[in-house]
């Protein structure tokens, strides 16, 4: 029994260990911080939205959609006129609105002799990220509590027609997006369209990133605990070309490994899309050649800052065993902005998140597509200046970590005599 015993402790010794403890713990974070914004955005879709609204009708069925839509929603703006409009887009873009529905004349009297009425929504939309969409998704609802009530009253008449009294108006929607007014397309249909289209990358990205930065901290401590890089370190090579080599010839391999996930992966997505899903070319949201080299660019000079990035973090790895506990920042951070890009839209984030969001490198790849979509190429040449520079300060670092006496140890001068002088 006390074998038996030993043999169980040596075993948890062997495997509870940071090395074990430290990825588990911290995907319980990111899985925690994504519950919390998933109970922000179920608490954010109690809210009542803000709307407006400009009724040019006076019958009893506009009436009641006034009424449905007061209750259900904070109305910001009230108007009587089709002129009322083009006020009341400014006054909700202002205020934060999500929508303006506009009541036509003649819209009582329509569905009184039995044809289909319709009411026109102008959408505002200001992100494309789940959660920028719940305030859409609620004023959806209230149009189909407002044909509900409808429904009820038509029942109730007896006035019955079974080819309109289910569905007693349609709508006609445009949606604002990004300065670009795009006619008969809801923002729910522009969500999912923009999703198919830049969600590819960010999970590339994320995949490349943990893959090709674990090989090169993994590759760090097995060159240590093999004795090859201290064979390395005599030979006649400059300690700049060594760094430059490993990260550039990482950095190819990479880029190489997420063509060929990203043309794999484009053809998953693509195989879920519906063949009746609106086309965004025809509303000007195309990508060309030039667009296309960007986001290349992005993604190469990120895979560079985060090849370099690991580069500094294997000099500290004494082991192959110690070098998959360094793996676990990089991991966080490549799947930090995945997850925030997915749920929010860079537009809608708080200049806190923005900020984060700008400075880790591995981000601007994730956010290049659907900006270039929109014509931002401010943030996408900044982003791919920001992971240059970015790289070039990490490359120096590591130049200067290769430099020092304490490289295949680990631990630097500096951490020694200041131990000495204690």
């Amino acid at each position: 029994m006390n074998h038996f015993l030993n043999i169980v402790r040596k075993e948890v010794r062997e495997l509870l260990t940071p090395t074990t403890l430290i990825p588990i713990i911290i995907m319980a974070l990111i899985f925690g911080g994504m519950g919390n914004m998933i109970g922000g955005a179920m608490e954010e879709a109690k809210e009542k939205p803000i709307i407006g609204l400009v009724n040019a009708d006076s019958g009893a069925f506009s009436i009641l959609a006034t009424n449905v839509s007061a209750e259900l929603a904070e109305v910001r703006y009230n108007g009587s006129s089709e002129n009322d409009i083009e006020e009341g887009m400014v006054i909700l873009e202002k205020e934060g609105g999500t929508a303006l529905l506009f009541i036509p004349e003649n819209f009582s009297a329509t569905i009184a002799m039995n044809r289909t009425a319709e009411i026109h929504v102008y959408w505002i939309m200001r992100g494309a990220g789940i959660m920028d969409m719940i305030s859409s998704g609620v004023v959806e609802g209230i149009l189909q509590e407002i044909s509900r009530r409808i429904t009820e009253e038509l029942v109730q008449e007896g006035n019955i027609n079974a080819s309109f009294v289910l569905s007693p108006f349609k709508t006609q929607e445009t949606t604002s997006f990004k300065g670009k007014e795009m006619e008969g397309i809801s923002p729910a249909v522009i969500g999912n369209m923009l999703s198919s289209q830049s969600t590819t990358v960010p999970i590339i990205m994320m995949i490349i990133i943990i893959m090709a930065g674990g090989m090169v901290i993994s590759s760090m401590g097995m060159e240590k605990e093999n004795k090859t890089l201290e064979t390395l370190l005599t030979m006649p090579v400059k300690r700049t070309s060594i760094v430059a080599g490993k990260i550039v010839g990482s950095a190819v391999v990479g880029l190489i490994m997420a063509i060929i996930y990203m043309v794999g992966f484009s053809y998953y997505i693509r195989s879920f899309q519906e063949s009746s899903q609106v086309d965004l070319a025809a509303y000007g949201l195309t990508l060309g050649v030039a667009d296309y080299l960007l986001v290349g660019a992005s993604v190469f000079f990120a895979l560079l800052s985060a090849l370099s990035l690991c580069m500094v973090l294997g000099t500290f790895a004494k082991n192959y065993k110690s070098a998959q506990t360094l793996t676990v920042p990089v991991s966080v951070l490549a799947l930090i902005p995945m997850f925030i890009t997915m749920f929010k839209d860079f537009d809608t984030l708080p200049l806190v998140l923005k900020v984060i969001l700008f400075g880790i490198p591995f981000s601007h790849p994730m956010m290049a597509m659907r900006m270039l979509l929109f014509d931002n190429y401010t943030l996408v040449l900044g982003g791919i200046v920001y992971s240059a520079l970015f790289a070039l300060a990490m490359m120096g670092i590591a130049v200067w970590i290769f430099k020092t006496d304490k490289l295949l140890t680990g631990r630097f001068r500096i951490f020694t005599l200041k131990k000495k002088n204690d």
